[in-house]
């Protein structure tokens, strides 16, 4: 079964340059196993499409139950140079969270009693 990251987690997002930052951090600690399972740097480019030129690097926390994602060449220069709508990247942690990822019949049931 596919359901959207918006169902296990927030996120938030930022820019440095021409790099978005996004945050995912899931809503309770027994999903983020999901999150590292599912939420892998290549989907999360696959995601994005045209708009990530570079590489994403995936960041792994834990402690925090959260993955910190870079996705590089993805603001069309930065701030001070894009004409992007966003080129700083606050709706960024918006986009990835309509990314769908599988679950489990289990993992659906888990999440549907919590």
């Amino acid at each position: 079964m596919k359901v959207e990251l918006l169902k296990l987690a927030h996120a938030r997002s930022g820019d440095k340059g021409d790099t978005a930052n996004i945050g995912l951090i899931a809503l309770k600690e027994d999903y983020y196993p999901i999150l590292v399972r599912e939420v892998t740097a290549e989907k999360v480019k696959e995601h994005f499409g045209k708009i990530v030129k570079g590489d994403v690097e995936r960041f792994e926390l834990p402690n925090l139950a959260s993955l910190n994602f870079l996705l590089h060449e993805s603001l069309g220069g930065g701030g001070t140079l894009s004409l992007m709508t966003d080129a700083q990247g606050k709706t960024f942690s918006t986009a990835l969270l309509r990314m769908e990822v599988e679950i489990s019949d289990q993992e659906a049931e888990n999440i549907k009693t919590s």
